[in-house]
């Protein structure tokens, strides 16, 4: 069975080292998003720089790496009967593969969208609340991080109480939610100190000069 996970964790990994943003900004402008704005490989920071967009393709890259990850987790450990188990071990790693990645020097994104699809995967109940908890956040401040942050840790509780009887999911679930809020941490002090930038999601397109 240790072969399988070994493998989960491996394919799981190298996946997450395929960034959405860094990949979409070197291919449509030829230059790295990490250079611009916060120097975070994620969403938040491709829609400040770029616009809305162009954003589509970052979050099909992004989603679909960690849909991949999780369900060839499941795949590997369906036959030990622990296809669930399978998939948030593959959600995990691709996580920890999206935040930090040997491949870009281990500065990568914050895993809110990775998680998100995560979540889909392994347990929609826990997306669509995730989802919600986001949208009234951001709706109501438009804080990004705000909603990110809360998000995060609803993605920690939700696995949390929906899988306390399966150790296994529980763990990876409260240490993805948890390592997610980690990456935000300095977002937190600015939102503390009333320093924090408000993002629209759904501005134009920007002109690149």
């Amino acid at each position: 069975m240790w072969l399988p996970i070994l493998l989960t964790v491996i394919i799981g990994y190298l996946l997450g080292n395929l960034n959405g943003a860094v990949c979409m900004s070197y291919l449509m402008v030829h230059e790295d998003v990490r250079s611009h704005g916060s120097g975070n490989a994620g969403l938040t920071n491709f829609i400040r720089t770029y616009g809305a967009g162009k954003s589509l393709s970052v979050i099909l890259i992004d989603g679909g790496k960690a849909v991949a990850a999780c369900l060839i987790g499941g795949l590997l450990l369906r036959s030990y009967g622990m296809f669930r188990e399978g998939t948030v071990i593959g959600g995990a790693a691709v996580m920890l593969g999206h935040v930090f990645p040997a491949l870009l020097g281990f500065k990568g994104g914050k895993g809110i969208l990775s998680g998100l699809f995560i979540a889909l995967t392994v347990d929609w109940r826990i997306a669509l609340i995730i989802l919600a908890v986001f949208a009234v956040a951001y709706f109501t401040t438009q804080y990004v991080s705000l909603g990110s942050v809360l998000g995060a840790l609803t993605f920690a509780a939700g696995f949390a109480v929906l899988y306390h009887d399966n150790l296994v999911v529980m763990c990876c679930g409260i240490f993805m939610g948890l390592l997610s809020v980690f990456m935000h941490r300095e977002n937190i002090v600015r939102l503390l100190k009333g320093q924090e930038r408000k993002t629209n999601l759904f501005a134009k397109e920007k002109k690149q000069s």
